[in-house]
């Protein structure tokens, strides 16, 4: 073996070390100081107005349903903008290009502008335009002010780069003979794409969704301005309402609770739930990828 490449190998494998290292220094901590102030009360109660007591049900509902919402409102979208850029648009086109580019550079824009977009776009002008039609003698705004549909919306756009991006790669992988086939079978582009191309692309479409969920979970900074809240004791019933959410949640416990250092078990109690909840969702998605892969095999 060359001694290049031995270093390599050592410098590589050095590096997984202390990247391990990290995550398991990380896990060890929020496992040590929130396994104690976890239970059963903490899950199913809703949080005290001191924020040192309590529990976290609003908050856990909210995350999962502002998760699930953005999912729904963004795979589709990105999976179709994926599909016209491999499909239809060609790597040639530049259109496609600026598609492509536009798409990098949303990718790289920080979190906390896409708040401010999601707060001057869907609240203020949708929300408001649906107000002025349809709602004008409301004596308050009814879809023109912070929501959990709006926050959803926002996060999905955050996470729509991630989707297009994997998709349009998942279906660039899929043989061009299989296209062929198909047409030469008499199919037309459009059944070739749903019949043959995104079946055998789909594991690497969930793959863009996994990701997708992993991000828009624990993100933050999009929501502060477009429905998440401080304390809600309940759970929003409506996609109007605002909602409660386990990252912002971890923040206001750790700056403004009355007594930060009585709040610190919830925190971190806090801490390890969203951890739970963010790991069951990616969990689910590769299930689902898994059994993809296995149905593509066959």
């Amino acid at each position: 073996m060359k001694l290049g490449e031995c270093m390599l190998r050592v410098v590589s494998g050095l590096a997984l070390l202390a990247v391990l290292a990290a995550i398991g220094a990380i896990l060890g901590v929020v496992i040590v100081e929130g396994a104690g102030a976890l239970s059963w009360r903490m899950l199913v109660e809703a949080p005290s107005s001191d924020f040192a007591a309590g529990g976290v049900m609003p908050a856990i509902y909210g995350t999962a349903a502002c998760t699930m919402l953005m999912t729904v409102a963004g795979v589709p979208v990105g999976v179709a903008t994926a599909i016209y850029l491999a499909e239809y648009a060609g790597r040639r086109s530049w259109f496609a290009a600026a598609v492509r580019a536009a798409v990098r550079s949303l990718a790289g824009v920080p979190s906390i502008v896409f708040g401010l977009f999601g707060l001057g776009f869907f609240v203020l002008f949708v929300g408001k335009t649906i107000d002025g039609m349809f709602y004008s003698h409301a004596a308050s705004p009814v879809f023109g002010r912070p929501a959990i549909l709006w926050s959803s919306f926002t996060l999905a756009v955050l996470t729509l780069p991630v989707v297009i991006v994997t998709t349009e790669e998942a279906l660039h992988r899929v043989p061009r003979e299989l296209r062929e086939a198909s047409y030469a079978l008499g199919a037309t582009k459009l059944t070739t794409i749903v019949r043959v191309v995104l079946p055998h692309a789909r594991a690497g479409i969930l793959t863009g969704v996994v990701l997708a969920v992993s991000r828009g979970a624990g993100e933050v900074a999009p929501i502060l301005f477009t429905g998440v809240a401080n304390y809600l004791p309940r759970v929003p019933t409506d996609v109007r309402d605002g909602f409660m959410h386990l990252g912002y949640h971890v923040y206001v416990l750790a700056t403004q609770a009355p007594d930060v250092d009585r709040a610190r078990p919830m925190v971190f109690g806090t801490v390890l739930v969203l951890l739970v909840l963010t790991l069951a969702l990616d969990a689910a998605a590769l299930v689902l990828r898994a059994r993809a892969q296995r149905g593509t095999r066959l």
